[in-house]
């Protein structure tokens, strides 16, 4: 990297001060890219304590949308983030999907994920520009607030840090070094180009979408798929009244300019009339777009120093709108790691299973999208015979009919998703989400309810059902670990003195659900995966030793004491209901692009 002129808005934000003595970066993770992915890596990591800064290339914010859904596990991340209840009372909730042919309804299928261990029992469609605005509002409470205008023009990993280039909006270049390099700008990635890695796949069709107003009697709690002689469209809801994202997969050749998007409008309506077999009226199209179907990945999420995540690893068909959530959940993954590595908990290789976690979760999506796609996309009469037939059987078999729903649901949301085979998990019984009951089970359990506030909280979480001789090493364990390490022992009461971390669970229900003996224990990660389980025979500390995880003692300049104090979270309410930046150039996303 040649030589360049240091150059620092007066305005950009001042570096945090890390649980860390300081050290000789500049920041110690830079992240590029202020969309949801990016906004939730900074979230995550300063939320653990670690120096970020956050540059994204455009001049603002964006003020048109792409991802819509957010599945019940990205909402999950969400309240732990501290976020959620915002976003359902600004969201549309959507609990069904129907299949419309040539003028009839074939099948109307739930998505109400209440029989899912979930308390997220729905699909929010929520704008984009809404989710950002609130991801954004919740990184300034940690101290990171988005550069924006500055670009990512090159890097060099330099074994012991990263020194990037930065092009500034108003002429001026930087040099910067980073502890550590994240990349969530998206398909046309930088990082990615500068990694060299490859996106591996191919691209397919061409696909037509809008955002505009449909008057028509539609129900707005169901997402519209329907098929006519001249192909297939969807309908998604936007919260806003009347409001609808549109997909047209068939015969796409748009030139742009306000008689396209009226002819647009035209096309639109009279697929849906011959679909639904309802009146239907399309005007005030917001956004027009064409876009060909790519499903590319990368064979791995990093090298040395510098990661990527999101679009920028995996881009894919939106027809199942997994995009975004599928990259908030590689930022959770790499955020917690990359922590733990930065403040001496953890050493290096604990970052070699971000790429051994998540490199599966993105050949399962793209396999999910591919079949998506290819149902979506289905035109041939005999096709159409064979798909009403289809969901012909499977409506008038309530069994089968509630059996795939609950696989098409489970698969979508990613509440199945496990890492058991991953390095950062011990055992066959390790690597699955820990908060796994529903709404009710979760609001009338007060042990449940205490587990839930425990894992909103950054840090490791050790729940023991310990007989009263394990207390006295319960206690030395969290001596030393206690930088990063909750011990929460649970008991019938919350009476319970000399208890390290008593948690009341009264009736039992916790150890129940989570199938522990007495004397067992459960050590979580904090992304809220089990990393391992043992009986009364077996000791965490070297469950924790074998994970890689270090003592107090090793972890410099990180008191034993409390987890990083947080900001207070912004009010909620107990029963939520339910200046801007050009359109990014990047691959739209019908329900679900990412940043």
């Amino acid at each position: 990297m040649s030589p360049v002129r240091q150059h620092r808005p007066a305005d950009a934000p001042r570096p945090r001060e890390a649980g860390h003595p300081r050290d000789h970066f500049d920041t110690q993770v830079l992240v590029v890219g202020a969309g949801p992915v990016g906004l939730t890596t900074a979230h995550e990591l300063a939320r653990h304590g670690v120096r970020v800064r956050l540059i994204d290339a455009a001049p603002g914010p964006a003020a048109t949308s792409r991802a819509l859904a957010t599945h019940a596990r990205t909402l999950e991340t969400y309240d732990q983030m501290g976020v959620a209840a915002e976003l359902l009372a600004r969201g549309q909730r959507v609990e069904h999907f129907t299949l419309h042919q040539n003028g009839r309804r074939l099948i109307r299928l739930d998505t109400d994920y209440s029989r899912l261990p979930t308390r997220f029992p729905f699909t929010l469609m929520v704008d984009q520009v809404i989710t950002e605005e609130v991801l954004r509002r919740a990184c300034a409470r940690h101290g990171v607030e988005v550069e924006w205008g500055v670009r990512l023009t090159g890097f060099e990993d330099l074994g012991t840090a990263v020194r990037a280039r930065l092009d500034h909006a108003d002429g001026g270049v930087a040099e910067t070094r980073a502890g550590w390099l994240v990349g969530c700008d998206g398909g046309h990635s930088t990082v990615r180009k500068g990694l060299g890695l490859p996106l591996i796949g191919d691209s397919s069709e061409t696909w037509l979408i809008a955002d505009a107003v449909v008057d028509c009697d539609l129900p707005r709690d169901s997402i519209h798929w329907m098929r006519t002689r001249a192909g297939t469209v969807m309908m998604v809801p936007f919260p806003e009244p009347g409001k609808w994202r549109l997909l047209d997969t068939t015969d796409v050749d748009y030139g742009g300019g306000e008689a396209e998007d009226a002819a647009v409008a035209r096309r639109f309506a009279a697929k849906i009339r011959a679909g639904t077999g309802r009146a239907a009226r399309v005007h005030t199209p917001t956004w027009v777009s064409v876009f060909a179907i790519q499903q590319r990945m990368v064979p791995r999420m990093g090298a040395g120093r510098v990661f990527v995540a999101g679009d920028a690893a995996h881009v894919h068909s939106p027809a199942s709108g997994q995009g975004m959530n599928t990259g908030v959940q590689d930022a959770v993954n790499l955020a917690w790691k990359l922590a733990a590595v930065i403040r001496g908990e953890a050493g290096p290789r604990l970052l070699d299973s971000y790429g051994a976690e998540r490199v599966p979760v993105g050949e399962r999506l793209l396999r999910s999208t591919r079949l998506a796609t290819a149902l979506v996309q289905l035109r041939s009469r005999t096709a159409a015979a064979l798909l009403r037939a289809a969901f012909g059987l499977v409506g008038a078999v309530p069994p089968v009919k509630a059996r795939l729903q609950r696989r098409i649901m489970g698969g979508m949301t990613a509440l199945d998703l496990t890492y058991r085979t991953g390095p950062a998990v011990l055992g066959e019984t390790a690597g699955t989400r820990v908060a796994t009951v529903g709404p009710r089970r979760a609001a009338g359990s007060p042990g449940w309810r205490e587990l839930t506030a425990e894992l909103a909280r950054p840090g490791w979480t050790l729940l023991a059902f310990a007989t009263p001789d394990q207390h006295p090493s319960l206690c030395a364990l969290a001596e030393a670990y206690g930088g990063y390490l909750s011990v929460r022992t649970v008991v019938p009461a919350t009476s319970a003195t000399g208890v390290p971390g008593p948690l009341a669970d009264p009736g039992g229900r916790l150890r129940a659900d989570l199938g522990t003996e007495p004397g067992g224990w459960l050590l979580i990660r904090p992304d809220g995966y089990a990393a391992a389980r043992g009986t009364a025979a077996d000791r965490p500390r070297d469950a924790l030793a074998a994970l890689g995880l270090r003592p107090v003692l090793h972890v410099v300049g990180t008191p034993a004491s409390a987890r990083p104090e947080q900001p207070a979270r912004p009010e909620q309410p107990a029963r939520p209901q339910l200046p801007t930046r050009p359109q990014h150039p990047a691959r739209p996303d019908v329900l679900g692009g990412d940043s």
